[in-house]
């Protein structure tokens, strides 16, 4: 099985819906440790995209690209910059692509990150969107090279996700707002890791409904 790229619009929007329908969870999450304003950042930009798109099909690597650029330019905060990134970044790593094989979206995760890396300091156990994404890409990446049934990986990206984000609540911040709390910070999620959570989730939902 495989995704095809040109069946973009559905992942793309799976995603858009599933930020817009957290958009009041991310925000509680982060007025805990935050400024509160991350889950309306993300919405914002996420609602952007999709008013732009219209009723037109994109494919996958085309709209990530698209996305990314939306949350590079036009919505506050450090996360615009960050997941504008990460997707500009992912869809570099399979431009011109018709097939998104289980490799390549490994390669693609991979890119995200490394994307990531190059603008932050921060790495996994730091209590940031890292310890989501970083095991989703192992984990993808050691799927692929099991041969593992592209369904299944999927679904275990999902467990993944979930388990990285619940990580983030037994660690102290050491970047953002959240870091001037010092010990204080334990006990509650990340905001950029729940939504990491909430974006990886869905894609995998999107992906999983286009399989060919």
């Amino acid at each position: 099985m495989v995704v095809k790229n040109a069946d973009g619009r559905e992942i793309l929007m799976t995603m858009v819906n599933a930020i817009h329908e957290n958009k009041q969870y991310l925000g509680d999450i982060d007025g805990l440790i935050g400024d509160g304003d991350h889950g309306m950042n993300m919405n914002k930009g996420f609602m952007t995209y999709a008013e732009r798109m219209g009723e037109d099909a994109t494919g996958f690597t085309d709209g990530l690209s698209d996305l990314g650029m939306i949350l590079l330019n036009e919505i506050g905060g450090s996360m615009g910059p960050i997941y504008g990134t990460i997707f500009m970044e992912m869809a570099d790593a399979a431009d011109g692509e018709e097939d998104i094989t289980l490799e390549l979206f490994g390669k693609m995760l991979g890119a995200g990150l490394e994307g990531l890396y190059g603008i932050v300091d921060a790495r996994p156990g730091d209590k940031t969107l890292v310890d989501t994404l970083c095991p989703c890409v192992d984990y993808i990446k050691g799927a692929a090279k099991e041969n593992k049934e592209y369904r299944e990986a999927l679904e275990g990206m999902k467990e993944c996700a979930e388990k990285g984000k619940e990580s983030t609540k037994d660690m102290i911040a050491m970047y953002g707002r959240a870091s001037r709390l010092g010990e204080r910070s334990k006990g509650v999620l990340d905001a950029g890791a729940a939504s990491c959570c909430i974006i990886l989730k869905a894609m995998a939902d999107g992906m999983e409904k286009v399989l060919k």
